[in-house]
């Protein structure tokens, strides 16, 4: 009588999970992302695992700051222990000395650009103890972290490595230095020793590390000025841009090149606000990447009516955040010299500023013969500077 009633059971419940089938595939709802005709079907679909974001997309961003925890290696214990050997009954000790910890290692990669691909602690590989029969453990493999060109790394806010060359290395934690087995302390005093040392624990810092943009000209002016689409012009970059006012939140660098195969990088800076030297909105992060620019390019907006004031409050927000910063060698260049407003603002420029002024449209490229005339003028004097005082001009 059971079994006849279990068998009803599991019948009716076949029946109604057919029928559930076949009325999802008549209402087509059955390939849907989302079904609002069947409750179970949408309710199994909820029941899934998020798909997890790729690590392309989660380093995709501009990094220019980092906070980094790194551990080197611990050092491998050394061991006590005594030859033994058919027919050789004191055989001495032959204990062997442990392995040293593995080094942590900045390594500079031009390839790299941002600090994106950093993680927040590196734990270095321990060396292994030593062995029988005098037999030294093997040393830990050192971490080599990669980093791009012109990153700082400071320690409790003193700048302790200056990275500005391919290739070169910033040991940031030594690994610890291996234990001594009992064979080290073998003297004629001490025949049979059984002392043996353990390895010493690694070094332990926590670093900050900064990106500043290494670029032989930046672009410095406020708010949609114009600089994207000006190093959009002038070079392969491919900044972005919108008819709509935005400005740019990450740096970019493009390369303007010349005959016989010179090339001279332009950073394009995001946008400063006045009160940028006090850290509004987010000025020290983006004036971060000026320091390193050997000459500058005022941009200014020609639409906005008395654009002298501009490159006032240029100067006096790279002043007070570094003496001497706007005093490098310049040059002023007038933007949207296209709109009909500019013309008559273009003439009060020049009657303001001393220096000579180019003016200029990114966006339909006039004048452009002229700003790239005057980049190669800075670049020639920049490199003939770096001669003189013996240091090496940046290549790219």
């Amino acid at each position: 009588m059971l079994q006849i009633v279990v068998r009803a059971w599991l019948e009716s419940q076949w029946r109604l999970t057919h029928s559930h089938l076949q009325s999802c595939l008549l209402q087509k709802s059955w390939h849907r992302n989302l079904s609002t005709t069947c409750a179970r079907c949408s309710k199994s679909r909820r029941l899934g695992h998020k798909r997890n974001i790729s690590e392309k997309k989660l380093t995709r961003c501009f990094v220019d700051h980092r906070r980094v925890y790194v551990v080197a290696g611990k050092g491998g214990n050394g061991i006590s222990c005594f030859h033994s050997e058919p027919r050789k009954i004191h055989g001495g000790p032959d204990g062997g000395d442990g392995g040293d910890g593995g080094h942590i290692i900045l390594k500079v990669d031009k390839q790299l650009k941002s600090l994106a691909s950093l993680l927040p602690l590196y734990r270095g590989f321990s060396g292994v103890k030593g062995g029988r029969k005098n037999c030294f453990g093997a040393a830990g493999k050192s971490i080599y972290i990669k980093v791009p060109i012109g990153t700082v790394v400071k320690e409790n806010c003193t700048v302790v490595a200056d990275l500005n060359h391919h290739g070169e290395e910033y040991v940031a934690a030594y690994g610890g230095v291996g234990g001594k087995g009992n064979h080290f302390f073998l003297a004629n005093d001490n025949r049979a020793p059984t002392t043996a040392t353990e390895g010493e624990p690694g070094q332990e810092r926590i670093l900050h590390l900064e990106l500043k943009t290494m670029a032989h000209a930046g672009m410095v002016g406020f708010p949609n000025a114009g600089k994207s689409s000006l190093l959009r012009a002038i070079s392969n970059a491919k900044p972005a841009v919108a008819s709509y006012p935005f400005t740019t939140l990450n740096p970019h660098v493009g390369i303007v090149r010349y005959e016989g195969y010179e090339q001279v990088a332009v950073a394009d800076i995001p946008g400063i606000i006045k009160g940028a030297h006090q850290n509004r909105g987010l000025g020290l992060a983006f004036l971060r990447h000026i320091e390193r620019c050997r000459f500058l390019l005022y941009v200014l907006d020609l639409s906005v009516s008395e654009p002298w004031t501009q490159l006032q409050d240029l100067k006096y927000e790279l002043e007070q955040y570094e003496e001497g910063l706007s005093k490098r060698p310049h040059a002023i260049i007038g933007n949207k010299v296209d709109l009909p407003q500019s013309k008559s603002n273009l003439s009060l420029l020049k009657k303001q500023v001393e220096q000579r002024v180019i003016p200029l449209s990114a966006l339909t490229g006039e004048n452009l013969e002229e700003l790239f005339l005057h980049l190669k003028e800075l670049y020639d004097e920049y490199v003939k500077t770096g001669e003189a005082q013996s240091h090496e001009p940046i290549k790219w």
